[in-house]
């Protein structure tokens, strides 16, 4: 990959990774609910998700998607349900820590996380866009494999920034009502995020 390349992908990496989203929103919530630790498999989980889904859609699965209605469709619905369950989960979460109390609560599983890339037409999107724009045919598998690299070194960090600002705001949101308040508030921004993009696919 040249140089020139490489760059650009950083930043592509970079402004995918850190712009509010979906993903972002979920560990935005989770930082405030459960802390970073407990909020680590959700961060490990929503990267990995998206770079095997950009290894899938290298080797193949992008085309099968784009030629394919009937699986897109398919695919929206699932979307559609998945968000609706997760933001039901983010709505009940009661969850801020020993001292602040609102317990029990649990965060999102690394499983949960990763296939909720699976169901995600953003994410499938920009899948297509990384994998077309930043390969090069004439070395395709090694352009690929430094492509999910380059993606991973920006990505985790990136999207941890959510989670870290969701752990400042715990001593804040841990009085009265206020984690109430902004678990349903990130339930809703979850809905709207995601319904923006189902409907316009």
């Amino acid at each position: 990959m040249q140089t020139e390349t490489a760059i650009a992908l950083l930043g592509f990496a970079f402004v995918m990774s850190i712009s509010p989203g979906p993903g972002n929103f979920l560990l935005l919530a989770s930082g405030v609910n459960f802390g970073f630790a407990r909020s680590v498999p959700l961060i490990f989980g929503i990267s990995s998700g998206f770079l095997t889904m950009v290894f899938l859609v290298g080797i193949g699965l992008g085309q099968v998607l784009t030629t394919t209605p009937g699986l897109y469709t398919a695919l929206k619905f699932a979307c559609a349900a998945y968000v609706v369950w997760l933001a039901w989960k983010i709505a009940r979460s009661r969850s801020i820590g020993p001292d602040q109390q609102e317990m029990p609560g649990k965060p999102i599983t690394f499983i949960q996380a990763a296939l909720f890339q699976f169901v995600n037409p953003k994410a499938w999107a920009a899948a297509l866009i990384v994998t077309v724009s930043y390969t090069n045919p004439a070395d395709y598998t090694a352009s690929l494999t430094i492509l999910i690299m380059l993606f991973a070194m920006i990505n985790l960090p990136a999207i941890s920034f959510w989670a870290l600002s969701g752990v400042f705001l715990r001593g804040f949101l841990g009085q009265g009502n206020r984690l109430l308040f902004f678990n349903f508030s990130m339930a809703v921004l979850l809905l709207t995020s995601m319904s923006v993009v189902l409907l316009k696919s």
